[in-house]
Order: structure tokens, then sequence, then C-alpha cells
């Protein structure tokens, strides 16, 4: 009896550890790929924007950004695709939704992923922890006209 307390538990342990992992989400980017708001507005303020900046939401709020579209629809990504065809591998990319929160955003995860499959080295992803209305827009940062 006591050693069927034991499997027992031994598989309750796995089963649960299991779980754990399985709800722990791994995203496409990395703490380092995140660029700080204040960071990028201060570049195009100053006119030393040399990235581009690609809109992956549903507008392009921006200055100087490229929109594509959400990144959640299949037909906008490979239009960023092809735009990203052009450009220097080495250059700056700065991907930016700003719909919502990263955590419910459908549009960040399938865009950076493709953004990282085509091998740029400087991948970004805009850091807008609410959304682009308080955390740009409401901050005074330049907006596209």
């Amino acid at each position: 009896m006591k050693r069927m307390t034991q499997m027992v538990s031994c598989i309750f342990l796995v089963l649960f550890s299991m779980s754990i992992q399985a709800q722990t989400k791994t995203e496409p980017w990395t703490e380092a790929q995140l660029k700080p708001t204040q960071e990028l507005a201060d570049e195009i303020n100053a006119g030393k924007t040399k990235q581009l900046i690609i809109n992956i939401g549903p507008q392009a709020v921006i200055k100087g950004s490229v929109d594509v579209g959400p990144g959640s629809e299949k037909a906008n990504v490979k239009k960023m695709e092809k735009i990203l065809a052009k450009a220097d591998k080495n250059q700056e990319v700065i991907l930016y939704c700003g719909c919502c929160p990263f955590e419910r955003c459908p549009n960040v995860r399938p865009a950076f992923t493709a953004l990282k499959e085509q091998g740029f080295t400087k991948a970004r992803l805009l850091n807008i922890p609410k959304n682009i209305k308080t955390d740009w827009i409401d901050k005074g940062y330049p907006v596209a006209k």
C-alpha cells in the first residue's frame, strides 16, 4: 500500500509539473528586444531615426512609421515581409501595435516571429505596456499627420 501511495504521488508530481510548463508562455522576443517608447520618441524628435518603424496594429500613429495593418492577418504579415525583403538585415526594425497590453495582443506575436525568421539582427518591439494612446499619444510623443 505504501508503494502504491508513493507511485500515485510521483505520477501526480509529474502531471502537475507538466501542467505548470504548459502554462508558461514563451514570447518570441526577449526583454533586451523591447524598445522603450521614450528612447524612440527622443530619436524621432532629434531627427536621428535610421530604423524602420512598422505598425502592425489597427492604425499607424507614430511619426515616420509604415502601416502594414494588424499582424494577426496573414496578408498583412506577407505585406510586412515584402517591405522587409528590401531592408538591410542589420538595420534596426521596430514593430509596434498598441491596441492593448502584450498578453492580450493578437498582432505582436505573428509579426515579431516573422521578423525574426527573416534574419534581422536588430529586431525590436516597441514596449507599449497599456496602449498607444496612454503610452505614446498622451505623452506628447511625435505622431503621424
